[in-house]
């Protein structure tokens, strides 16, 4: 990654109970933190999306 790649943007995000219980078993499964996983799981859909099946 470069420079700006590196940058981190805050969002405000809004999630039922129920997702954030999933999105945070989920992250402890694979060793994550919420954030992370929901980062991870954002940048594999986005690879997907572009065709890309390679996931970080």
């Amino acid at each position: 990654m470069n420079k700006k790649e590196d940058e981190k943007k805050q969002i405000l995000l809004r999630l039922s109970k129920s997702v954030w219980d999933d999105i945070n078993k989920w992250a402890a499964d694979e060793l994550r933190s919420v954030n992370g996983q929901i980062e991870y799981i954002l940048r594999r859909e986005i690879n997907r999306r572009k065709g890309d099946n390679g996931a970080e």
